[in-house]
């Protein structure tokens, strides 16, 4: 369970990309030689990320390597912030954008699963990690999810989030009520 006075604080939620937002698998391939690379994503990660976006969360894919996929699928959810290719230097990156955005380290949830994620885990105000995340993340959070990465992870955290917030069900109503329907 998050704490409902540490959630307040977060204005902005950070997700690493692969082992977070996807099952850390990468499929490469040629086709008429030219490189292609597929991930797979959770849609119900994504229409989670639409709530928060609903509920003036930034959003914010933080990954150490560029991927096309990662930028079409960031561009199909209209993601706030997308940094990618910073040599899984996370924090001068992150840093930037905070200073940009007006925002401190402590208004930050992030949401990680491996090594490179651990310099910005110390940082935030609310560290999380998926529930395949190394030991040495999960030593580091205040929440684990019990969902593995890529596969409703991010759901969980940003339900965990919104709940400790007090507006999950304000989420859930506003989503349903634009589709014509009732909670």
């Amino acid at each position: 369970m998050i704490d409902p006075a540490v959630a307040a604080r977060i204005k902005l939620l950070a997700l690493d990309v692969d082992g977070v937002l996807t099952n850390n698998a990468i499929y490469l391939g040629l086709v008429e030689g030219q490189r292609i690379e597929f991930k797979q994503f959770d849609i119900q990660d994504g229409l989670a990320m639409g709530l928060a976006r609903r509920m003036g969360l930034v959003l914010a894919w933080v990954s150490g390597r560029y991927s096309d996929a990662t930028t079409l699928r960031a561009a199909e959810l209209r993601i706030d912030e997308v940094i990618q290719d910073k040599g899984a230097r996370k924090v001068p990156a992150m840093t930037e954008m905070l200073l940009r955005r007006g925002l401190g380290w402590e208004e930050v949830a992030f949401l990680g699963d491996d090594l490179a994620d651990v310099p910005v885990l110390r940082r935030v105000g609310l560290p999380m990690a998926v529930g395949n995340a190394v030991d040495e993340v999960k030593g580091l959070v205040s929440y684990t999810t019990r969902a593995t990465g890529g596969n409703g992870a991010v759901r969980e955290a940003i339900e965990a989030l919104l709940r400790a917030q007090g507006r999950w069900e304000d989420a859930v109503r506003t989503y349903l009520e634009d589709r014509g329907e009732t909670a």
